[in-house]
């Protein structure tokens, strides 16, 4: 199944990174509001064994935006994604595969309709026909729900 991301970071450079530092294959999964309230994206990357010190096995790269001040860039934070398996990603079908809105803040347009609500809610605009596929991601794949 093919699905258009829009990640933040060079997704194969961070897996490439991390694979290395931590010894065991890690992969890029989504770009994604990590809980339901997030106002943001992160991307998220998946490891089979979880992390010896921390215990999880999904990890999510962002930028921290709200703490600096005009002189100063932005942080890049990592923070624990492991709640993103109990997440609902609302998809639309457009030219290049699949697509999903990031956060509660992202409205995406796809085609002659839009996806918006991240996490947070599933809502459609535009072309109401477009069919909406429902779908969650287990163990660092996306799989279809059935609805």
């Amino acid at each position: 199944m093919n699905i258009n991301h829009r990640p933040i970071f060079d997704t194969k450079l961070v897996e490439k990174h991390y694979s290395e530092k931590d010894g065991v294959p890690v992969s890029y999964v989504c770009t994604s509001a990590p809980n339901l309230s997030a106002t943001y994206a992160a991307d998220i990357f998946y490891r089979e064994t979880p992390h010896p010190e921390f215990g999880n096995r999904y990890f999510g790269l962002y930028y921290n935006m709200r703490d600096t001040r005009a002189t100063q860039k932005p942080q890049i934070m990592i923070t624990n994604c492991d709640t993103i398996e109990s997440l609902e990603f609302g998809m639309l079908e457009g030219a290049n595969g699949w697509e999903y809105s990031q956060h509660r803040h992202d409205y995406h347009v796809v085609g002659d309709s839009a996806i918006d609500g991240g996490r947070s809610y599933i809502k459609r605009a535009g072309n109401l026909q477009t069919p909406i596929k429902y779908m969650y991601i287990k163990n660092g794949k996306f799989v279809e729900e059935n609805k």
